[in-house]
């Protein structure tokens, strides 16, 4: 098994369990991921509880941002959600896209696919739908998407850039993504980044906030903005597990930031192409 194999398996092992669990026990774990004591979940993520299309089932506590906050879903548009869990995002992009309006999620956990599912019937929608599939070779047409969403889900994907590709693939023409995302600026110690428990809670996965940037520019898309940003603070209980003291201190006193970002981007118009330039799809 390659290391890309190996770290989709950690993930999808974890997410597996976190399906089954409780949104109280996702809560009081690393994004979720059991284990790895607790990121601050009032820090990490953002309260979804006001906003209209909330389904207390779907809300596993699992995201770092709201990104149907800032992506400017209109009445009958198509929307993506990469990595949907249990259908949280799903559900709130559906109130704003409304009855005429379509949802697809996107998850590689079947659990989770399930869990999603089941949610749906109980609310009787017949306009989201959730489908088994990797982030890198989306089960979804060229051009199919007016928006696509994702919420602490890429910083997972082993190949962000090809993540990014396929999402330019299905956006359509003009269309756009708002994506919420773990980021770091600086690097994090050694031991963090081979703790395969921060991997699962978002953490280690994630890459320079430049270069995640970057491979958005280097894939077509336009308009490319940093809709909002907040700092990540991991307590240092959670540290200790994986660092000593001096190691602690050292990273406390260094200039390495861990960050939430919400990322907007749109397709070009003119661009009819299947798949972003270079990414070599076609």
């Amino acid at each position: 098994m390659n290391k890309a194999e190996e770290l989709k398996k950690i993930v999808r092992d974890k997410y597996s369990e976190i399906a089954l669990q409780s949104k109280e026990q996702n809560e009081a774990s690393c994004c979720g991921a059991t284990g790895c004591g607790t990121v601050d979940y009032a820090i990490f993520a953002d309260n979804y509880t006001e906003l209209e299309g909330y389904n207390p089932d779907a809300d596993l506590g699992l995201g770092c941002g709201v990104p149907t906050e800032f992506a400017q879903i209109r009445k009958g548009d198509t929307v993506v959600d990469l990595g949907s869990g249990a259908g949280n995002d799903c559900f709130v992009a559906r109130a704003l896209a409304g009855e005429s309006g379509k949802v697809i999620g996107v998850d590689m956990t079947e659990a989770m696919i399930a869990k999603a599912r089941e949610n749906a019937e109980k609310l009787s929608f017949n306009n989201v739908e959730f489908r088994q599939g990797e982030i890198e070779d989306l089960p979804i047409a060229a051009n199919r998407a007016d928006v696509v969403i994702s919420n602490c889900v890429l910083n997972l994907v082993p190949d962000k850039r090809k993540a990014f590709a396929e999402t330019f693939r299905v956006l359509k023409p003009g269309g756009h993504f708002s994506i919420s995302d773990v980021v770091l600026v600086g690097e994090l110690p050694e031991g963090i980044v081979q703790a395969s428990e921060m991997y699962a809670g978002c953490v280690s996965g994630a890459i320079q906030k430049d270069v995640y940037l970057q491979i958005i520019r280097d894939l077509g898309f336009e308009n490319i903005t940093v809709q909002k940003e907040k700092a990540i603070h991991v307590p240092d209980e959670i540290l200790q597990e994986y660092l000593d003291a001096p190691g602690i201190k050292a990273f406390r006193e260094s200039s390495t930031g861990i960050y939430s970002i919400t990322v907007y981007g749109s397709k070009p118009i003119e661009n009819l192409a299947c798949c972003a330039p270079g990414s070599g799809c076609c």
